[in-house]
């Protein structure tokens, strides 16, 4: 079993420019398998929203949800650092809601830090968390839980006013103590730049090649969901639900012609088995005839041998 990673193993990472690797996962066999994929980090993502529950945005997603995934993901990724969402409105409002919440995906997740997405208006909220020993992850640029302020899914940073915010909000991060910070859907040159100026680690999400390291939802990696919409700062590694709707088409197929189950499906009877000659009346199946029967002394209607 390999050594679970750290904020410390996270920031020497970057200074040693060792890109980090960072995969959302949801359930147990998706967490095991990125674990022995050998992935740095779990992201807990409330995009669980999106991509698990259906929803058109990740602002439905409860807490309770996220501590139930995470908790799912943690049983199976022993050795890998695990990062949850705090969802929408589950900080930002009062200092007490914000500490209890984090505690709770915590304690009764199992996660090892926990992500907030905003910039310098939460940076109260971040440094309070810190203080009480829980990690943070920042996260800014193109933040779902604000979609709707945001006027929808559009990359930030493309004027000079934009990017100087970002910055600011990034810096605010930093110094309020934040371990690391996501940067999703930024240009290029403004994500670049960020990295450069802080001292922690960026993970990029359709911010460029400048990041300390890239993160990608599990299901837009392997092509996971139906119908599947390509993005552009997505690369694809295999076509997954093709695949499976593929093998559910022949499954239903040979359900439909009797093709399955077929004979190395099914379980026969052993002639040497009591309790199959039991089950069927008789040996290899065959029902006991009268004489058989009667060889049997009864107690109160019960056979007994």
């Amino acid at each position: 079993m390999r050594k679970r990673l750290t904020i410390n193993s996270l920031q020497k990472m970057k200074q040693e420019r060792n890109a980090i690797s960072v995969l959302t996962a949801y359930d147990y066999p998706s967490a095991k398998l990125a674990e022995e994929a050998g992935i740095d980090v779990i992201l807990v993502g409330d995009s669980l929203g999106n991509v698990v529950l259906g929803y058109e945005t990740t602002i439905p997603v409860t807490i309770d949800d996220i501590i139930y995934h995470t908790r799912a993901v943690a049983r199976a990724a022993a050795s890998t650092f695990i990062v949850a969402d705090m969802p929408f409105m589950t900080y930002g409002a009062s200092r007490e809601a914000t500490l209890t919440n984090a505690a709770k995906i915590m304690q009764q997740g199992g996660a090892q830090a926990v992500k907030l997405e905003g910039g310098a208006e939460i940076a109260d909220d971040v440094k309070a968390l810190v203080k009480a020993g829980i990690p943070v992850m920042g996260h800014i640029g193109l933040t779902p839980q604000s979609v709707h302020q945001l006027g929808g899914y559009k990359v930030q940073g493309k004027l000079d006013k934009d990017a100087q915010r970002l910055l600011d909000d990034a810096l605010a991060l930093e110094a309020a103590g934040a371990f690391s910070i996501v940067l999703e859907l930024v240009t290029e040159p403004v994500a670049e730049a960020i990295s450069q100026k802080l001292t922690i680690p960026t993970i990029g999400i359709g911010a460029g090649r400048g990041c300390d390291g890239q993160v990608l939802v599990y299901h837009d990696l392997l092509q996971y969901a139906s119908p599947y919409f390509e993005k552009k700062f997505v690369k694809t590694y295999a076509d997954i639900g093709t695949t499976i709707r593929g093998a559910i088409e022949s499954y239903v197929n040979d359900v439909k012609t009797g093709q399955f189950p077929a004979e190395e499906h099914v379980f026969q009877p052993h002639t040497s088995s009591s309790t199959t000659s039991s089950l069927y009346g008789g040996a290899a199946g065959q029902p006991n005839s009268p004489e058989q029967g009667r060889s049997h002394e009864q107690k109160n209607g019960v056979p007994v041998k």
